[in-house]
């Protein structure tokens, strides 16, 4: 069995998109310095849904090896209530070039029920290898690690695509390289714990892992604008099901023009 693929929330995106040639070298349109998305995870087991985890993303722009780049950090934990139930405390971190939205470096550090993982990956696209620890991994020139996939992703013009048509891309997580894709679903309004909006579906492909099973099980929504903000994920899991919701926002590039009302 794979580990799992992301952290709770990360599933939000895990959005895990696209990637494929078209895509390649993509400029960012839909994010800026500064944006802060906070989320909230909610679990079913019996039929209701209960607050059992929050989840962040930030991104901001520095330098790394005197490059500009976006330095991106995704936060998820469980609410302390529920660490006995399946504790989690997830740190990922993924510097992007602000040029291509290519990763440069990205670091793991999980801890998901007992299981712990640290990942420090080292990308160079001119040599097209990730060095994992020791090990150099030949990798496609437009790969993307779990975190700068769902960047890469809020780039995408959906509005090129037909409902059930497959975006391909390609994933390097645990020393492996995934082919990967989300199938389209169309657009639709969603309500969310947050507000209604109009929004873009789709289902990501997803590695099995100790928690999400395989295949197009997760369902994800984002805004229909030009943040293409994530709103709500909703998936099954080995036990009960989850739902994550987006709760709060900061310095969007763009105004949330997708939103109908506040809840």
């Amino acid at each position: 069995m794979k580990k799992i693929l992301l952290f709770l929330f990360l599933v939000s995106t895990a959005i895990h998109l696209s990637a494929g040639n078209d895509f390649c070298g993509i400029s960012n349109r839909s994010f800026s310095s500064g944006e802060n998305i906070t989320f909230k995870v909610f679990y079913n087991v019996v039929g209701l849904y209960v607050d059992a985890g929050t989840a962040s993303f930030t991104a901001t722009h520095v330098r790394y090896n005197n490059r500009p780049a976006y330095h991106i950090v995704g936060l998820g934990s469980s609410n302390p209530s529920y660490d006995w139930i399946f504790k989690v405390r997830d740190r990922y971190e993924s510097y992007l070039d602000t040029q291509t939205l290519k990763p440069m470096r990205f670091i793991r550090n999980v801890d998901e029920g007992g299981y712990k993982k640290y990942e420090n990956v080292q990308f160079n696209h001119d040599t097209k290898t990730a060095v994992s620890g020791s090990k150099s991994y030949n990798v496609p020139d437009c790969v993307q690690d779990v975190l700068s996939a769902v960047y890469y992703a809020r780039n995408i013009d959906f509005n090129q695509y037909k409902p059930g048509d497959k975006i391909p891309f390609t994933m390097f997580l645990d020393d492996e390289v995934y082919n990967l894709y989300i199938r389209y679903m169309g657009k639709e309004t969603v309500k969310t714990r947050y507000g209604r909006f109009k929004s873009i579906k789709f289902k990501p492909m997803l590695i099995k892992g100790t928690i999400f099973e395989g295949g197009e099980k997760m369902t994800v929504w984002v805004s229909d604008d030009a943040n293409h903000l994530p709103l709500r994920i909703e998936s099954p899991i080995t036990v009960g099901s989850v739902k994550v919701d987006m709760m709060g926002y900061r310095n969007l590039r763009y105004p949330l023009s997708s939103m109908l009302s506040l809840r």
